[in-house]
């Protein structure tokens, strides 16, 4: 019941982000303006709303010892600052992580990479505070490149509306656990939860800022609630799906996979 209660506090954060920051968002609400697949304009103001709530979950939620609390703010927080920068000041035309890697490589700066190298920051400190002082290296790097690994692959989710939302809505089970992992869960679930229905209806994104927030956490639940097998093997699978993006869309293997396109289109506007 405790983590249940995370939820439901993750979720009224959020509620309140949200409405905050579409009275007033920073920068001028042209600032977060894009176009969505349709040719619609929608906001990128659900990231920050997404990421304000899970940090509000991980403050409120019960249980939790200073260095696991920490740890899930840090994997949040690091990972949203460094996806809206990358949403708001891009620079650079590369794409995808080779082309980000691929440009640091010739000494060129994207906001892409710069976001790479945050990301992996981000998830070596939030998975050193779950694993402790005395974490051997060998299990520190893999569980680092997990944090970082799932921040980026939600993010390749983010395409269509609800896609990467649902997703992260999918271990919500564990919230019923009474493990610290089932904490981070849901810190997700109960942002995402509140903000299904504005990114389903099209009118707002999760962006890079949101994406990566999201899938760091989950990440970091994994860290702290699976075994280094465990998380070896989720680590490969994150890997392969990765690498994968780069020569095949998603969106057509799941337009092409019935299972997968109806748990895609649920709930979704019809065209």
């Amino acid at each position: 019941m405790a983590h249940l209660r995370t939820l439901l506090a993750g979720t009224a954060a959020t509620r309140l982000a949200w409405a905050a920051l579409s009275r007033r968002p920073p920068g001028g609400r042209a600032r977060w303006q894009r176009t969505n697949h349709r040719g619609e304009p929608l906001t990128l103001l659900e990231g920050p709303a997404l990421a304000a709530g899970a940090c509000g979950a991980l403050v409120a939620a019960p249980g939790l010892d200073v260095r696991t609390r920490a740890a899930g703010v840090v994997a949040v927080a690091g990972s949203a600052a460094f996806g809206v920068l990358d949403d708001l000041a891009e620079r650079g035309s590369r794409k995808g992580l080779r082309g980000h890697l691929g440009a640091l490589a010739r000494g060129e700066v994207t906001t892409g990479g710069v976001k790479v190298a945050g990301l992996a920051v981000t998830g070596a400190v939030a998975a050193g505070l779950v694993l402790g002082p005395k974490a051997r290296l060998r299990d520190l790097l893999p569980a680092a490149a997990l944090v970082a690994g799932c921040a980026n692959l939600a993010n390749l989710l983010d395409l269509r509306p609800g896609r990467a939302l649902k997703v992260a809505l999918l271990p919500a089970p564990a919230v019923l656990s009474g493990v610290p992992a089932g904490a981070f869960v849901a810190a997700v679930a109960g942002p995402a939860a509140a903000l299904l229905p504005p990114d389903l209806a099209g009118e707002s994104m999760l962006g890079d800022g949101g994406a990566n927030a999201a899938g760091a956490l989950l990440g970091l639940a994994l860290v702290a609630g699976a075994r280094p097998r465990v998380r070896a093997a989720a680590l490969a699978g994150v890997v392969g799906l990765t690498l994968a993006s780069e020569k095949v869309s998603f969106t057509k293997v799941i337009e092409a996979t019935p299972v997968l396109r109806e748990f895609d289109l649920l709930g979704r506007r019809p065209r």
